[in-house]
C-alpha cells in the first residue's frame, strides 16, 4: 500500500515510530497535498455561484492545477521513502581499508544526490501550490478565505521541511555544480515562496478583521 493511502492515524503511528520511514520528507509532501487540498475547497465552493461567475474560468483552471500539485506531492510521499532506503544502507558500508572508503564515499554521494531530489521537488510543488493560493485568495469564496490562510500556513511548511531535507542530504556531496545549483535554487524557492506565503496569509489575515 502507498503511504498516501494510508488511513490518517496509521500513517501518524507510523511517522512517530522508529522505522527510518516515512520521515520528515514524507511528512512535507503529505502536510503540503493537506494545505493543497484547501485551496481546492475553497475553488469548489466558488464554481457554480452567480456572485462569482467572471470568475469561475479562472478558478476553474487553478483547480485543475491544484489536483495535478495534490497527485504530485502524494506521490512524492513514496518517492521520499524510494530514496531515503539506498541511503540509509550505504551509511551502514565498511570504510576498513582505503577502497572500502572511497567505494562508501562514491556509494554515499550518489545516494545523497538522489536523496536530495525529492525534497527539492516537494519544495517546487508547494512554491507553485503557495502561488496558487495567493491568486484563489484573490478570486475565491470570500465565505472560506480562512481556509486559503489555512492551506498557505500548511505549504510554507512543506517548503520549509522540503528544504531542511535537501539541506541534511548535501554534507556527503562534494560535485560542486550540483550544490550551487541546488542552493541557488532551495534559496529562491524558499525566499519567494515565504515571502509570498507571508502576503497572502496577511492578506487573508485584514480580510477576516
Amino acid at each position: 500500500m502507498k503511504m498516501a493511502e494510508m488511513s490518517s492515524a496509521y500513517f501518524i503511528e507510523a511517522l512517530a515510530s522508529k522505522a527510518p520511514v516515512p520521515g520528515g520528507g514524507g511528512a512535507a509532501a503529505m502536510g503540503g497535498a493537506i494545505g493543497m487540498a484547501l485551496s481546492n475547497m475553497v475553488g469548489n465552493l466558488t464554481v457554480g455561484k452567480k456572485k462569482y461567475a467572471a470568475v469561475e474560468d479562472e478558478v476553474k483552471t487553478l483547480l485543475e492545477e491544484g489536483s495535478a500539485i495534490i497527485e504530485a506531492l502524494k506521490n512524492l510521499v513514496d518517492q521520499d521513502a524510494e530514496v531515503f532506503e539506498p541511503l540509509s544502507k550505504a551509511y551502514g558500508l565498511p570504510k576498513d581499508t582505503p577502497e572500502q572508503a572511497a567505494y562508501k564515499e562514491e556509494v554515499m554521494e550518489r545516494c545523497s544526490m538522489e536523496a536530495c531530489s525529492v525534497p527539492l521537488e516537494i519544495m517546487r510543488k508547494s512554491y507553485a501550490g503557495i502561488k496558487i493560493h495567493e491568486k484563489m485568495g484573490q478570486v475565491g469564496s470570500r465565505l472560506a478565505i480562512s481556509d486559503i490562510g489555512c492551506g498557505v500556513v500548511f505549504l510554507k511548511a512543506a517548503l520549509i521541511s522540503g528544504q531542511l531535507n535537501v539541506m541534511i542530504n548535501l554534507g556527503a556531496i562534494k560535485n560542486e555544480k550540483f550544490l550551487e545549483e541546488t542552493a541557488a535554487e532551495m534559496k529562491r524557492l524558499a525566499e519567494d515562496g515565504c515571502r509570498i506565503a507571508d502576503q497572502t496569509l496577511a492578506a487573508v489575515i485584514e480580510k477576516l478583521a
